[in-house]
């Protein structure tokens, strides 16, 4: 019996005992008789309420019981659910399980086959080297036996050239002398057939090495006539009022010149040259600056050191400001307006720059010209084309400052100032040092070799001098207490400027032995190249 069953019979017996005790009481009240028969009726419903309680209390335990086993069931069949979801879950994995050993295991047997394959190869390399060993040791054999054979047959005709002049002389009767004549004859004509053979083995070489020799000799009569082309391109003219001026110039005792030279380091050149003077460097801003500077003394009439210093920074300031002109006459013609100034001031600076003796910076208009015609053929974007090629020879700008590939230097530059990722890459890959990835990098590229290769656009020649120069200023300043460096007399001289708190002068010395002896290993220069040390100190005080 359970808990309901349980509690529906103790309230039964309960309402029985009140129905007994209101019996009772009813009987009292009203009397025996009628007490009896209330109470028979009393007893009959409460009969019937128990006969209903219990009936309900059975429908109720029968349902409870029902629920219970309804419930049993569901839980049951859950649990079979999920073992048999778990049974087939470990099927799958096991399943799994056996196709990665499977797949382990073929990848096994083909490593297997794989190594069993090249130790064949291997045993068939063996086994072809041995043989080759063999044939080889054989040949060499023979090649022994031969050279037995051949000194044999020498030594044979030997001993019958030896009896062949016996029976001349026995039967000539020919004394010795006239055999040795008849001998040297013989040889003269021996040599005469060789030299023909020679001869003719010389002209048939001669007949092939023609066009390389040929080339050698047109190089070498170029290189003779390049010093013409280097003057043009590393020499300025400046034009005096009159001869007079050449004195002030040069100062008493030399002391204006020296210091023109020491603060421009240009080198000035004044010579029999009726009122003219030559300035020349290798590095045409620097030589430019020179220019502006010594033209602006000659107008003014006063030259002296402190006057050359002075005009010297107004002189700079205003190349400077040029190439920023011109960089942006550049942008203007290429119709680019939104640029970084300072990327502008190093485009305009290719103005005074030559590469293989074209100037850089019509080289990059003429490039972005070409490269925005090929992308307006393409149906590609122009302005980002011309934008390419224009800035692809940026990092020229800064190769003297800077290690490196100018196309590596150019990228960073360029990434530097926010310009587009296509035009970085442009930059860096068109001398494909960088994988092409774009259309933009392939049109710049091709650009560039037009610009580049069309006939007497650049000159190898120059180029090469100047690199000569500047691994001679990079020699020198790469030793300690040196402030500046300066390549003059094309090349011939270098003056080195040392900071004299730092370097004494037994160390400066030394200084110019160290250079001297760097500069004869790392380079190759036609005659001797002069190394200067300047050491100089400055005291300065004021008056009031």
């Amino acid at each position: 019996m359970d808990t309901g069953t349980a509690i529906l019979l103790v309230g039964l017996v309960v309402v029985a005992l009140l129905a007994v005790a209101l019996f009772f009481l009813f009987s009292r009240l009203r009397g025996v008789e009628g007490a009896r028969a209330n109470s028979a009726e009393l007893f009959a419903q409460v009969e019937a309420d128990s006969v209903r309680l219990r009936s309900a209390a059975q429908a109720e335990a029968d349902d409870v019981r029902s629920a219970a086993r309804r419930e049993a069931e569901e839980l049951r069949a859950k649990a079979a659910a999920e073992a048999a979801e778990a049974k087939s879950r470990a099927a799958a994995e096991a399943e799994k399980a056996r196709e990665r050993a499977d797949e382990a295991s073929a990848e096994l047997r083909e490593q297997r086959t794989d190594l069993d394959r090249r130790e064949q190869r291997l045993t068939e390399r063996e086994e072809r080297v041995t043989a080759d060993t063999e044939s080889l040791e054989a040949r060499l054999r023979e090649v022994e036996a031969q050279a037995a054979a051949l000194a044999t047959r020498t030594a044979e005709l030997e001993a019958l050239e030896a009896e062949r002049r016996a029976v001349l002389e026995r039967t000539a009767n020919l004394t010795a002398e006239q055999a040795k004549a008849e001998l040297v004859a013989a040889v003269e004509d021996d040599a005469k057939r060789a030299a023909v053979v020679r001869v003719r083995d010389i002209e048939k070489e001669a007949n092939e090495n023609g066009q390389a020799r040929a080339r050698e000799i047109i190089t070498l009569a170029i290189q003779r006539l390049a010093s013409e082309q280097t003057a043009e391109s590393v020499v300025s003219v400046l034009h005096l009022p009159g001869d007079e001026m050449k004195g002030r110039i040069i100062g008493r005792e030399g002391r204006n010149i020296r210091a023109f030279e020491q603060v421009t380091g240009v080198n000035l050149i004044i010579d029999d040259t009726p009122e003219a003077v030559l300035l020349s460097c290798f590095d045409p801003v620097r030589r430019e600056v020179a220019r502006l500077t010594l033209e602006e003394l000659v107008l003014d009439g006063r030259i002296h050191p402190h006057r050359i210093e002075e005009q010297y920074e107004k002189s700079k300031a205003e190349v400077e400001a040029l190439c920023v002109r011109a960089g942006e006459d550049a942008l203007v013609e290429m119709g680019i307006t939104d640029m970084h100034p300072d990327l502008v001031a190093l485009l305009g600076r290719l103005r005074y720059r030559t590469s293989y003796g074209q100037n850089v910076l019509k080289h990059l208009i003429e490039s972005a010209h070409l490269a925005g015609m090929m992308a307006g053929e393409l149906g590609l974007d122009i302005k980002l084309n011309k934008r390419c090629a224009l800035l692809h020879d940026i990092g020229k700008a800064l190769t003297h400052e800077v290690d490196g590939s100018h196309a590596l230097i150019g990228a960073e530059i360029a990434r530097r100032y926010g310009e587009n990722d296509d035009v970085v890459h442009a930059i860096e890959a068109h001398h494909n040092e960088v994988e092409l990835r774009t259309v933009e990098a392939v049109l710049t590229q091709a650009a560039d070799a037009i610009s580049g290769g069309r006939p007497g656009a650049r000159r190898e020649s120059l180029e090469a001098y100047v690199k000569r120069l500047e691994r001679l200023e990079e020699i020198s300043m790469s030793h300690d207490g040196v402030e500046k460096v300066f390549a003059m007399q094309a090349g011939r001289e270098v003056r080195v400027m040392v900071l004299p708190d730092v370097v004494d002068d037994i160390q400066a010395q030394v200084l110019a032995r160290d250079i001297a002896k760097q500069v004869e290993e790392e380079l190759t220069y036609p005659g001797q190249i002069r190394i200067t040390v300047v050491r100089e100190s400055r005291s300065t005080e004021f008056a009031r």
